[in-house]
C-alpha cells in the first residue's frame, strides 16, 4: 500500500488531500447510517410492523426507485452549481437523519414505505457531487481517488451493523432511529462548515440547454452504454442478495442481531483493503483487468453461499465476497469517467447510479421468488446476474485513467 499512498500524493496538493478526506468521512457516515437501516434495523422492523417477504423486498425496491428518479436531477444541479457542493453534501446528510427520525414514528406498512422513499433521496444528492468533486482535483489517478472514496463507504458498512446491533441493545428499533437525528444534523454542518471555501471551482456548464447538449453527446458514447448495462446487470444480482443476506441469516439460520452484524461487517473488511487496491490497479492496467476478473469471482462466491455448509466456510465466504463486491461498483465509475473525457463528471456518476434502475425490482421480485421456493434461490439468482455481467464485459475494450 505504501507506493498506493506514494503515487496518489504526487498528484495531491495538501488542501486537496485535506478536502478528500474530509468527503470520504462524510462517505463513511452516510454509510453507517444505509447499511445500519439495511442490515440490522429494516429486519427489525420487518418484525415489528409484521411484513411479509414481499412487502419487505418492496420497501428496499422502492427506496433505491427513488435514488434512481432523482439521481439525474441531482448529477444535473452538481455539475451547474459546482460551487454549491459544501451545501449540497451537508443537506444530504441532514436529509437523512430527518428521515430516520420520522422512521422511527411509523406504524404500519403504508406509513413506513412512505418514509423509505424519503430515504432514498440522500445518496442521489451525496454521491454525484462527492465524487465530480474527486473526480476534477484528481483526473490522473481517478480510479484510486473513486476508490478511497469507496473505501469512506466501506468503513461504514463495516461501523453501520455494529453501531445499530449496539444501539438495540439499549433501545428498542424506534427508539434508535429517532436517536440518529442529532448526529446527521452535526455531521451535516461541519462537512459544510470544514469544505465551503475549498469546493468553489466555477461551473463549465453555463446553462440547462449546455447541459442537455452534453448529456446527448454522452449517450452516443458505446463504451458508456456498456458499463451502464453492465452496472444495470450487477445491481440485478447484487440488490437482491444484498437485500436477503441479513434475513437468511436471521430467520433460517437464526442467528442473533449482534452476529448478523458481526458477519456483515467482516464482509467489508477486506474491502478496506482490496478498494484502493483494485482501484490503483485500474488505473495501472485498465478498468477491465479488475472488473472481468472480478465480476467472475464475485458470482461463484455468491453461488457458493447457497452450498455452505457449516458457519466457518459460510463466513469466509461472505468475506471473500465483500471483498470483491462493493469495489467494482466505484470501478466503473471511474472507467465511465474516463471513458467520457471527464466531462459533466457529477453527471457520469449519476448516470451510472441511475443504471442501478433495474436493481431496484429485484429485492421485490426475489421476494417473490423466495414465497414461492426458499431463501437459497435468491443466491443462484444474483449469482447468474453476476456472471453475465464479467462476461459481457470480456468482449469490449475499456479505457485506461488519463494521465
Amino acid at each position: 500500500m505504501k507506493s498506493v499512498s506514494k503515487d496518489f500524493d504526487s498528484n495531491a496538493t495538501p488542501n486537496h488531500k485535506r478536502v478528500a478526506s474530509i468527503i470520504m468521512m462524510g462517505h463513511a457516515f452516510k454509510h453507517i447510517y444505509n447499511s445500519g437501516l439495511l442490515n440490522i434495523l429494516l429486519p427489525e422492523i420487518k418484525i415489528g410492523l409484521k411484513l411479509n417477504a414481499e412487502q419487505y423486498g418492496s420497501l428496499i425496491s422502492f427506496r433505491q426507485i427513488v435514488s434512481w428518479g432523482t439521481t439525474i436531477g441531482a448529477g444535473y444541479i452538481s455539475d451547474r452549481f459546482t460551487s454549491k457542493t459544501p451545501l449540497i453534501l451537508g443537506i444530504s446528510l441532514g436529509l437523512l437523519g430527518v428521515s430516520f427520525w420520522m422512521a422511527g414514528h411509523a406504524k404500519n406498512y403504508a406509513t413506513i414505505l412512505a418514509i423509505i422513499l424519503l430515504i432514498g433521496l440522500s445518496p442521489s444528492l451525496f454521491h454525484p457531487s462527492a465524487i465530480g468533486a474527486l473526480s476534477r482535483m484528481f483526473p490522473g489517478r481517478r480510479g484510486l481517488a473513486v476508490s478511497l472514496h469507496g473505501t469512506g463507504g466501506i468503513i461504514g458498512e463495516v461501523l453501520g451493523p455494529l453501531i445499530a446491533a449496539g444501539a438495540l441493545i439499549v433501545l428498542e428499533w424506534r427508539g434508535v432511529l429517532q436517536a440518529s437525528l442529532y448526529p446527521a444534523i452535526i455531521v451535516s454542518v461541519l462537512i459544510w462548515w470544514s469544505t465551503r471555501h475549498s469546493l468553489a471551482k466555477k461551473s463549465d456548464i453555463l446553462s440547462f440547454k449546455s447541459y442537455i447538449s452534453s448529456l446527448k453527446d454522452l449517450l452516443k458514447n458505446r463504451v458508456l452504454i456498456l458499463l451502464i448495462v453492465c452496472t444495470a446487470l450487477r445491481s440485478i444480482g447484487d440488490t437482491a442478495v444484498g437485500g436477503f443476506l441479513p434475513i437468511y441469516l436471521k430467520e433460517t439460520l437464526s442467528f442473533s442481531a449482534t452476529r448478523v452484524a458481526i458477519y456483515l461487517s467482516l464482509a467489508q473488511i477486506a474491502g478496506i483493503v482490496s478498494q484502493p487496491t483494485m482501484g490503483y490497479m485500474s488505473d495501472k492496467l485498465g478498468p477491465k483487468s479488475v472488473l472481468v476478473p472480478g465480476m467472475l469471482i464475485t458470482a461463484l462466491l455468491t453461488f457458493a453461499l447457497s452450498y455452505s455448509v457449516s458457519n466457518t466456510q459460510l463466513a469466509i465466504i461472505v468475506i471473500a465476497k465483500g471483498a470483491f463486491s462493493f469495489p467494482m461498483y466505484h470501478i466503473f465509475i471511474a472507467a465511465a469517467i474516463s471513458a467520457t473525457g471527464g466531462k459533466v463528471q457529477a453527471t457520469v456518476t449519476s448516470i451510472i447510479y441511475a443504471a442501478s434502475f433495474l436493481g431496484t425490482f429485484s429485492p421485490y421480485v426475489a421476494g417473490k421468488i423466495i414465497d414461492q421456493y426458499d431463501i437459497y434461490s435468491v443466491f443462484i439468482y444474483g449469482a447468474i446476474m453476476a456472471a453475465i455481467t464479467g462476461i459481457l464485459l470480456l468482449w469490449f475494450r475499456l479505457p485506461r485513467t488519463e494521465t
